[in-house]
Protein backbone atom coordinates (compact mmCIF):
# COMPACT_ATOMS: atom_id res chain seq x y z
CA UNK A 1 0.00 0.00 0.00
CA UNK A 2 2.62 2.74 0.90
CA UNK A 3 4.75 1.97 -2.04
CA UNK A 4 1.78 1.88 -4.58
CA UNK A 5 0.98 5.60 -2.84
CA UNK A 6 4.58 6.59 -2.83
CA UNK A 7 4.52 5.55 -6.79
CA UNK A 8 1.45 7.46 -7.18
CA UNK A 9 2.33 10.42 -6.05
CA UNK A 10 6.23 10.19 -7.96
CA UNK A 11 4.33 9.58 -11.12
CA UNK A 12 1.93 12.81 -10.26
CA UNK A 13 5.02 14.97 -9.74
CA UNK A 14 7.30 13.27 -12.06
CA UNK A 15 4.58 13.21 -15.42
CA UNK A 16 4.07 17.10 -15.34
CA UNK A 17 8.24 17.12 -15.63
CA UNK A 18 8.25 14.90 -18.05
CA UNK A 19 5.71 16.44 -20.55
CA UNK A 20 7.28 20.31 -20.01
CA UNK A 21 10.50 18.48 -20.69
CA UNK A 22 8.93 16.92 -24.14
CA UNK A 23 7.12 20.38 -25.23
CA UNK A 24 10.32 22.28 -24.53
CA UNK A 25 12.07 19.77 -27.33
CA UNK A 26 9.32 19.80 -29.35
CA UNK A 27 8.59 23.39 -29.72
CA UNK A 28 12.80 24.48 -29.58
CA UNK A 29 13.27 22.18 -33.05
CA UNK A 30 10.14 24.65 -35.05
CA UNK A 31 10.10 27.82 -33.14
CA UNK A 32 13.29 29.27 -31.22
CA UNK A 33 13.10 30.89 -27.90
CA UNK A 34 13.40 34.32 -26.98
CA UNK A 35 17.06 34.32 -25.54
CA UNK A 36 17.50 37.50 -24.40
CA UNK A 37 14.11 37.49 -22.79
CA UNK A 38 15.13 34.55 -20.98
CA UNK A 39 18.59 35.31 -19.90
CA UNK A 40 17.37 38.77 -18.32
CA UNK A 41 14.73 36.80 -16.01
CA UNK A 42 17.21 34.67 -14.87
CA UNK A 43 19.40 37.13 -14.30
CA UNK A 44 16.98 39.33 -12.47
CA UNK A 45 15.66 36.71 -10.52
CA UNK A 46 18.74 35.54 -9.14
CA UNK A 47 19.14 39.16 -8.43
CA UNK A 48 16.25 40.20 -6.61
CA UNK A 49 16.06 36.61 -4.56
CA UNK A 50 19.38 36.93 -3.07
CA UNK A 51 18.70 40.75 -1.97
CA UNK A 52 15.51 39.98 -1.02
CA UNK A 53 16.43 37.10 1.11
CA UNK A 54 19.32 38.75 2.78
CA UNK A 55 17.66 42.01 3.79
CA UNK A 56 14.94 39.42 5.22
CA UNK A 57 17.93 37.16 7.41
CA UNK A 58 19.33 40.18 8.77
CA UNK A 59 15.78 41.56 9.93
CA UNK A 60 15.16 38.29 11.15
CA UNK A 61 17.78 37.55 13.10
CA UNK A 62 17.25 40.31 15.96
CA UNK A 63 13.44 40.20 16.10
CA UNK A 64 13.94 36.41 15.69
CA UNK A 65 15.95 36.00 18.35
CA UNK A 66 13.82 38.35 20.53
CA UNK A 67 10.80 36.18 20.29
CA UNK A 68 12.75 33.47 21.17
CA UNK A 69 14.57 35.08 24.34
CA UNK A 70 12.41 37.88 26.00
CA UNK A 71 9.34 38.73 27.19
CA UNK A 72 8.10 40.86 25.71
CA UNK A 73 4.21 42.67 26.06
CA UNK A 74 2.02 41.89 23.27
CA UNK A 75 4.08 39.07 22.15
CA UNK A 76 1.00 36.90 20.86
CA UNK A 77 -0.30 39.58 18.81
CA UNK A 78 3.48 40.67 17.63
CA UNK A 79 4.02 37.08 16.48
CA UNK A 80 0.31 37.53 14.69
CA UNK A 81 1.27 40.28 13.20
CA UNK A 82 3.93 39.09 11.78
CA UNK A 83 2.76 35.55 10.76
CA UNK A 84 0.14 37.26 8.39
CA UNK A 85 2.31 37.09 5.26
CA UNK A 86 2.14 33.69 5.40
CA UNK A 87 -1.61 33.52 5.63
CA UNK A 88 -2.55 36.61 3.21
CA UNK A 89 -2.40 35.73 -0.83
CA UNK A 90 0.53 37.51 -2.06
CA UNK A 91 -1.77 39.12 -5.04
CA UNK A 92 -3.25 40.87 -1.74
CA UNK A 93 0.08 41.81 -0.23
CA UNK A 94 1.29 43.71 -3.43
CA UNK A 95 -1.85 45.38 -3.75
CA UNK A 96 -1.34 46.72 -0.17
CA UNK A 97 2.02 47.87 -0.80
CA UNK A 98 0.86 49.56 -4.31
CA UNK A 99 -2.07 51.61 -2.18
CA UNK A 100 0.42 52.08 0.46
CA UNK A 101 2.64 54.15 -2.20
CA UNK A 102 -0.25 56.26 -2.56
CA UNK A 103 -0.41 57.69 0.78
CA UNK A 104 1.95 60.90 2.38
CA UNK A 105 4.47 58.49 4.49
CA UNK A 106 4.80 55.98 0.78
CA UNK A 107 5.47 58.74 -1.38
CA UNK A 108 7.85 60.15 1.03
CA UNK A 109 9.78 57.04 1.00
CA UNK A 110 10.13 57.07 -2.73
CA UNK A 111 10.96 60.65 -2.29
CA UNK A 112 14.02 59.32 -0.26
CA UNK A 113 15.08 55.83 -2.10
CA UNK A 114 13.62 56.41 -5.56
CA UNK A 115 10.35 55.21 -7.03
CA UNK A 116 9.58 51.45 -6.07
CA UNK A 117 6.38 51.03 -8.58
CA UNK A 118 6.76 49.42 -11.45
CA UNK A 119 10.56 49.15 -10.87
CA UNK A 120 13.09 46.50 -9.74
CA UNK A 121 13.34 48.02 -6.20
CA UNK A 122 9.17 47.00 -6.22
CA UNK A 123 10.29 43.40 -6.72
CA UNK A 124 13.11 43.48 -4.29
CA UNK A 125 10.70 44.85 -1.76
CA UNK A 126 7.55 43.01 -3.16
CA UNK A 127 9.69 39.83 -2.46
CA UNK A 128 10.79 40.87 0.86
CA UNK A 129 7.39 41.37 2.23
CA UNK A 130 6.26 37.54 0.83
CA UNK A 131 8.92 35.79 2.66
CA UNK A 132 10.05 37.77 5.71
CA UNK A 133 7.54 36.33 8.27
CA UNK A 134 9.01 32.60 6.78
CA UNK A 135 12.52 33.88 7.27
CA UNK A 136 11.43 34.98 11.23
CA UNK A 137 9.62 31.84 11.91
CA UNK A 138 12.22 29.75 10.73
CA UNK A 139 14.64 31.17 12.47
CA UNK A 140 12.84 31.37 15.69
CA UNK A 141 12.26 28.09 15.97
CA UNK A 142 16.28 27.68 15.11
CA UNK A 143 16.67 29.89 18.48
CA UNK A 144 14.10 27.99 20.60
CA UNK A 145 15.99 24.35 19.90
CA UNK A 146 19.57 26.44 21.46
CA UNK A 147 19.83 25.74 25.53
CA UNK A 148 19.46 29.90 26.76
CA UNK A 149 22.10 28.15 29.53
CA UNK A 150 25.05 28.28 27.14
CA UNK A 151 24.09 32.65 26.64
CA UNK A 152 23.93 32.42 30.35
CA UNK A 153 27.58 30.88 30.95
CA UNK A 154 28.46 33.66 28.85
CA UNK A 155 27.47 36.26 30.41
CA UNK A 156 28.93 35.28 33.56
CA UNK A 157 32.23 35.33 32.19
CA UNK A 158 31.43 38.97 31.41
CA UNK A 159 30.70 39.01 28.09
CA UNK A 160 27.87 41.26 27.11
CA UNK A 161 23.91 40.33 25.76
CA UNK A 162 25.17 41.47 22.58
CA UNK A 163 28.59 39.36 22.79
CA UNK A 164 26.73 36.63 23.53
CA UNK A 165 24.76 36.83 20.62
CA UNK A 166 27.32 36.78 18.50
CA UNK A 167 29.85 34.98 20.10
CA UNK A 168 27.32 32.07 21.14
CA UNK A 169 24.00 32.17 19.79
CA UNK A 170 24.78 32.62 16.18
CA UNK A 171 27.66 30.21 15.44
CA UNK A 172 25.33 27.69 16.93
CA UNK A 173 22.72 28.50 14.90
CA UNK A 174 24.53 29.02 11.26
CA UNK A 175 23.76 25.80 9.77
CA UNK A 176 19.96 26.24 10.53
CA UNK A 177 20.49 29.65 9.53
CA UNK A 178 21.60 28.93 5.86
CA UNK A 179 18.95 26.69 5.73
CA UNK A 180 16.37 29.32 6.22
CA UNK A 181 17.92 31.14 3.66
CA UNK A 182 17.91 29.15 1.45
CA UNK A 183 13.97 28.51 2.14
CA UNK A 184 13.12 31.95 1.67
CA UNK A 185 15.73 32.12 -1.16
CA UNK A 186 13.51 29.58 -3.16
CA UNK A 187 9.51 31.26 -2.46
CA UNK A 188 11.70 34.26 -3.64
CA UNK A 189 12.60 32.98 -6.75
CA UNK A 190 8.85 31.92 -6.90
CA UNK A 191 7.16 34.78 -6.06
CA UNK A 192 4.58 35.89 -8.50
CA UNK A 193 1.62 37.88 -7.28
CA UNK A 194 3.00 40.37 -5.41
CA UNK A 195 5.59 41.00 -7.81
CA UNK A 196 3.04 41.50 -11.12
CA UNK A 197 1.24 43.45 -9.14
CA UNK A 198 3.47 45.98 -7.29
CA UNK A 199 6.09 46.18 -10.01
CA UNK A 200 4.08 44.94 -13.28
CA UNK A 201 5.05 42.53 -15.48
CA UNK A 202 7.02 44.89 -18.50
CA UNK A 203 9.80 42.70 -20.24
CA UNK A 204 13.15 43.22 -19.94
CA UNK A 205 12.28 45.86 -16.97
CA UNK A 206 10.65 43.64 -14.27
CA UNK A 207 10.55 40.38 -15.74
CA UNK A 208 11.19 37.91 -13.02
CA UNK A 209 11.06 33.95 -13.56
CA UNK A 210 7.69 33.73 -12.76
CA UNK A 211 6.44 37.01 -14.82
CA UNK A 212 8.28 35.90 -18.06
CA UNK A 213 6.53 32.60 -17.83
CA UNK A 214 3.02 34.38 -17.73
CA UNK A 215 3.99 36.78 -20.27
CA UNK A 216 5.07 33.87 -22.75
CA UNK A 217 2.19 32.09 -21.67
CA UNK A 218 0.16 35.05 -23.03
CA UNK A 219 1.74 35.12 -26.40
CA UNK A 220 2.23 31.70 -26.87
CA UNK A 221 5.73 31.62 -26.87
CA UNK A 222 5.93 27.92 -25.82
CA UNK A 223 9.49 27.75 -26.06
CA UNK A 224 10.78 30.17 -23.64
CA UNK A 225 8.02 29.24 -21.61
CA UNK A 226 8.90 25.46 -21.21
CA UNK A 227 12.98 26.78 -21.14
CA UNK A 228 11.73 29.17 -18.37
CA UNK A 229 9.91 26.39 -15.68
CA UNK A 230 12.64 23.54 -17.10
CA UNK A 231 15.14 26.20 -15.60
CA UNK A 232 12.96 27.28 -12.30
CA UNK A 233 13.04 23.08 -11.50
CA UNK A 234 16.49 23.07 -12.06
CA UNK A 235 17.16 25.79 -9.72
CA UNK A 236 14.79 24.43 -7.34
CA UNK A 237 16.06 20.97 -6.92
CA UNK A 238 19.21 22.50 -6.52
CA UNK A 239 18.25 24.20 -3.74
CA UNK A 240 16.44 22.08 -1.98
CA UNK A 241 19.17 19.46 -2.29
CA UNK A 242 22.17 22.14 -0.80
CA UNK A 243 19.35 22.79 2.03
CA UNK A 244 18.91 18.72 2.58
CA UNK A 245 23.21 19.11 2.71
CA UNK A 246 23.34 21.29 5.20
CA UNK A 247 20.57 19.99 7.93
CA UNK A 248 22.76 16.93 6.94
CA UNK A 249 26.05 18.96 8.87
CA UNK A 250 24.22 20.20 11.18
CA UNK A 251 22.86 16.52 12.88
CA UNK A 252 26.73 15.53 12.29
CA UNK A 253 27.29 18.53 14.95
CA UNK A 254 25.26 17.78 16.96
CA UNK A 255 25.71 13.82 16.98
Amino acid sequence: MSVSVAALLIFVIAAPLASALFEFLTYSMTKPMRMGDVFFAVKLSLLTATIASFLAIITALPVSWLLARKKIPGKIVIDTILDLPLVISPIALGAMLLLFFKTAPGEFIEELFGPFVFEVKGIILAQFVVIIGLAIRMIKSIFMEIDPEYETIARTLGVSEAGAFFKVSLPMAKSGIGSAFIMVWARALGEFGATVTLAGAMPLKTSTIPVAIYLSYGVADISSMMALILLAVIIAFIMLISMRALGSAKLKQVS
